[in-house]
């Protein structure tokens, strides 16, 4: 997030193999995933992730990981990373992203306006019906 918003999204199709992940390793594997993506970018910089998983917020201390777990906790050692928890109820971007959409539109009004200085102001309304 840069200022409080998002600059990039990424995403894949899982591998066969990755099928029979559990929850919180597909999480982990999709963290993993985008800071190989982005490294350049966020190799020695604070890097905030937010996760639905608590579970994740407390990898770095858990003493039962798996081998897939060892392994991807020593890519995230290489970078400055806080995994903080957000609940999936609050997540509402996520939730517009992959959720159907639970509304029709019924009117969307546009109106250009021209300023004196040569500038344009667009302005779009657009009137829900939601089921």
């Amino acid at each position: 997030m840069q200022e409080g918003k998002v600059i990039a999204y990424a995403s894949r199709q899982l591998k066969p193999h990755e099928k029979n992940y559990l929850t919180h390793d597909l999480e982990l594997a999709a963290i993993v995933f985008t800071l190989k993506i982005w490294r350049h970018h966020l190799y020695g910089e604070k890097c905030h992730v937010f996760s639905d998983r608590k579970i994740l917020k407390y990898l770095m201390t858990q003493k039962d990981l798996n081998l897939w777990q060892w392994r991807w906790l020593e890519v995230l050692k290489d970078y400055e990373l806080v995994i903080d928890y957000h609940p999936g109820k609050l997540n509402v971007v996520a939730d517009a992203l992959s959720r159907k959409s639970l509304f029709a539109l019924r009117t969307m009004n546009m109106r250009l306006s021209l300023s004196d200085d040569g500038s344009v102001l667009a302005e779009l309304r657009a009137r829900p019906i939601f089921l």
